[in-house]
């Protein structure tokens, strides 16, 4: 990962400049400033009869909860280790390869409608598999359930809580502007839920269909994913016949200005294909590629 390399001037804490981008790529942070100007909106079904198959068998060999979002999350990084341009980052108008992979996600602290929501951030490797994926995500979302104190995230939240509101807009700007030129201290970057490179959102559990999110202007997450509730459809199968099978549903917001259209269609299809062939994911990749300089 190019968290190996030497850090050089115009790099940031979390990630590297890129210097060889071509001309165009390296004017649209400037030609769409803001992420919510560069939003592109993607869908696709993701057969889940193998992925299920493959859930099914883990849980019986121990992995209590071994679920879809597993992996989901471990397809993902699969892809980050193949097309690693979709890993990078727009922050003060420059286009950056983040030196990680961190995944965000809002849990609930309990399935109750009254319950308390808190928003976690796991750290992954490229040549991790979904059994490490299952061991690193678990161990975070059990520190953050039940009738915890809170994480780091949630104590930032509360102490912005507690500056007057004529205060707080001045202390808001003043993190904005620091963010811009990457002056932001690590240990607020870590506990961001606005920095990161992808955040999920299981619709699933609610038991509804998933919806486009917005990506925030803030920070510098270029990918949120949203699934949804297991549907039935139909399909034909390489005989030619028309066969029902298991669907979720999975609605993807991106921001455009890391990567051109094709990139992300190759990224998605290969992440559709991975996903529904699971057990690829018991490995790590034979190779990790690196994004240019």
């Amino acid at each position: 990962m190019s968290n190996k390399r030497k850090r050089r001037f115009g790099d940031r804490k979390e990630g590297r400049k890129l210097r060889t981008l071509n001309p165009i790529t390296r004017a649209m942070p400037f030609i769409m400033p803001r992420r919510s100007d560069a939003l592109n909106y993607f869908t696709e079904k993701l057969d889940i009869t193998e992925a299920e198959k493959f859930c099914r068998e883990q849980t019986r060999a121990g992995r209590k909860n071994f679920s879809l979002l597993h992996v989901i999350i471990a397809s993902y990084l699969r892809v980050v280790s193949q097309r690693p341009s979709i890993n990078r980052f727009v922050s003060g108008q420059t286009i950056y390869a983040r030196n990680n992979i961190e995944v965000l996600m809002t849990i609930k602290k309990k399935m109750a409608l009254d319950a308390e929501d808190t928003c976690i951030k796991v750290e992954f490797e490229p040549t991790d598999t979904v059994y490490d994926v299952y061991d690193k995500f678990n161990k975070v979302v059990e520190a953050n359930k039940g009738d915890t104190d809170g994480n780091a995230t949630e104590d930032f939240a509360k102490i912005l809580n507690y500056i007057p509101r004529f205060l707080l807009r001045f202390v808001i700007w003043l993190i904005k502007t620091l963010d811009y030129y990457g002056l932001l201290p690590k240990a607020i970057l870590n506990l961001s839920p606005f920095h990161g490179s992808l955040i999920v959102t299981s619709m699933g559990s609610l038991g509804i269909r998933p919806i486009y999110h917005h990506i925030y202007d803030f920070g510098n997450l270029p990918v949120f994913v949203a699934y949804g509730a297991k549907q039935y459809g139909l399909k034909m199968n390489d005989e030619g016949e028309v066969v029902k099978y298991r669907y979720i549903e999975m609605k993807v917001t991106t921001d455009e200005r890391i990567c051109d259209g094709y990139y992300y269609a190759s990224a998605f299809k290969m992440m559709k294909k991975i996903f529904e062939n699971p057990r690829i994911l018991e490995n790590p990749p034979e190779q990790v590629l690196e994004d240019i300089d």
